[in-house]
C-alpha cells in the first residue's frame, strides 16, 4: 500500500508578516518556514499507519525547491520518500488549484491512501482535503481525531459541532487530521542520518489556474495599547465599569 501525506510549508508562528509592494502577497524578506502543524499529524499517523499494516509513505508538497527542508524533517522521521510539485510562487494558488495538483500526483504515485492537515497553519480554509477527494473520486472523512484501518477498510472518529461522528469507509480515500489523532515524534539521529539519503523527486506543479484571486491584502488594525486601572480590590470597580462603559463585552 501507496500512503501519501500531503505537507505544506508555511511561515513560522512568529512571524510578524509585511504587506509586499503589489499589496495582494507577503513579503518574503527575513520570513522563516515551518511545516504546517496539522501536516505534521498527517505525516506521523501515515508512519504509524505503515508501522502497523505496511507500506510506503511519500510526503508529497506543493512549494518551492528549498521545502526539502521540512520534507527532510518527515524523512528523518520514518516516511520512504517525497514529492516535491515544484512552484516558486505556491503562496498565490488557490486551494482548488492546489487540490488539482495534488490528484494529478496522488495518482501519478498510485497511491490508495492520502492523509492531510485538517487545515493550513496560514489560510485556515480546510478544502484543500475535501477538494482533493473531490477531484479523485475517493472516500473523504475530515477532522478526524482516531482511526483504524483493516485491509481495505477503515473507520474514523471525527469531531463535528455536535460531537464525535463515527464513520465506516472503504480505500481508497482521503482523511483530514485534527489534533488529538497522533502526536508527531521526535526524529532520531539515526533517522536523521537515513533522510539525507532518501529520495525527494521534483516534477513541475504546471499552471493549473486559480479560480479566486487575491484583490488586495492588508494588515488588521493595530491593537489600542492597554492600561492598568488599579490594583487589588479597589480595581475591582473601575475595571468593571471601564469593560461595561467602554469596551461593552459585558
Amino acid at each position: 500500500m501507496k500512503i501519501v501525506a500531503c505537507l505544506k510549508r508555511v511561515p513560522t508562528t512568529e512571524t510578524q508578516p509585511k504587506i509586499a509592494a503589489d499589496g495582494k502577497s507577503i513579503d518574503p524578506a527575513g520570513v522563516q518556514y515551518m511545516a504546517s502543524f496539522y501536516d505534521e499529524i498527517a505525516v506521523e499517523q501515515a508512519i504509524r499507519i505503515k508501522e502497523q499494516h505496511g507500506g510506503d509513505v511519500i510526503i508529497l508538497t506543493v512549494g518551492p525547491k528549498d521545502s526539502q527542508k521540512e520534507l527532510r524533517e518527515g524523512l528523518a522521521k520514518g516516511a520512504d520518500s517525497a514529492v516535491i510539485a515544484v512552484d516558486e510562487n505556491w503562496g498565490q494558488r488557490d486551494a482548488r488549484s492546489t487540490a488539482k495538483v495534488l490528484a494529478r500526483e496522488v495518482q501519478r504515485l498510485g497511491a490508495s491512501l492520502v492523509l492531510t492537515g485538517r487545515v493550513a497553519t496560514d489560510r485556515d480554509n480546510a478544502s484543500v482535503g475535501p477538494m482533493l477527494a473531490t477531484f479523485l473520486g475517493w472516500s473523504c472523512v475530515t477532522d478526524v481525531v482516531e482511526f483504524t484501518l483493516d485491509g481495505e477498510r477503515g473507520v474514523a472518529k471525527r469531531e463535528s459541532d455536535t460531537g464525535i461522528e463515527t464513520l465506516e469507509f472503504s480505500l481508497p480515500a482521503v482523511i483530514s487530521c485534527q489534533k488529538g489523532l497522533a502526536e508527531p515524534r521526535y526524529a532520531a539521529l539515526k533517522g536523521i542520518m537515513a533522510a539525507k539519503k532518501k529520495p525527494i523527486e521534483e516534477v513541475p506543479a504546471g499552471d493549473e489556474p486559480n479560480q479566486a484571486v487575491v484583490a488586495s491584502l492588508s494588515l488588521p488594525p493595530a491593537r489600542k495599547e492597554g492600561r492598568i486601572v488599579g490594583e487589588g480590590a479597589a480595581a475591582v470597580k473601575p475595571l468593571i465599569e471601564a469593560l461595561r462603559g467602554e469596551a461593552r463585552v459585558i
